[in-house]
């Protein structure tokens, strides 16, 4: 972690992601995306993940031992130079501090390392915040028709599934 990580989170500890960790990041998600009687969306992060994707993922935990934010991501087996940040979260009371961005430029200077020099996401064309901070981090949107002035990709995940999709070199 880089100086500048530490000013800005000096309570908070970075590390990899286990299997042990998936519970209570699931748990989490109904919470922070507000959507409380959702069962589909905890359901977009597999176990699966947290056993063949640890050591390019990352978990924060607060002081006392707390989730504070969730990085999930990957190298590409199938197109060699690319990375995937699959799911990201902060934890509400600590939105606006720079951990997203910090979650994601050590995911980028892990993955370069690695040989990646591209990093692509996904997002629905409804989650503006989402397009905003993907923008804000230097990423393209992309998209195959325009959504209510987002550009999104249809059917992208199956019928009436339209996603965004970011990319941005690394």
């Amino acid at each position: 972690m880089s100086d500048e990580s530490v000013a800005r989170h000096p309570l908070l500890v970075f590390r990899a992601a286990t299997e042990g960790d998936h519970a209570r990041v699931i748990a989490a998600i109904p919470e922070w995306w507000q959507t409380p009687n959702s069962t589909t969306l905890p359901m977009l992060l597999p176990r699966l993940f947290f056993q063949h994707f640890a050591d390019t993922s990352t978990i924060v935990d607060d002081a006392d031992g707390g989730l504070a934010a969730f990085l999930v991501g990957f190298r590409s087996q199938s197109q060699r130079g690319v990375a995937y940040v699959h799911f990201v979260g902060v934890r509400p009371d600590l939105r606006g501090a720079g951990l997203a961005r910090t979650l994601y430029e050590r995911f980028f200077a892990q993955v370069r390392a690695f040989g990646c020099s591209r990093v692509d996401a996904i997002t629905g064309p409804v989650n503006r915040r989402s397009q905003q901070f993907h923008r804000a981090m230097g990423f393209t949107l992309g998209g195959d028709t325009d959504l209510d002035g987002v550009p999104a990709h249809l059917d992208y995940d199956g019928p009436g599934e339209h996603r965004v999709t970011f990319t941005r070199a690394i």
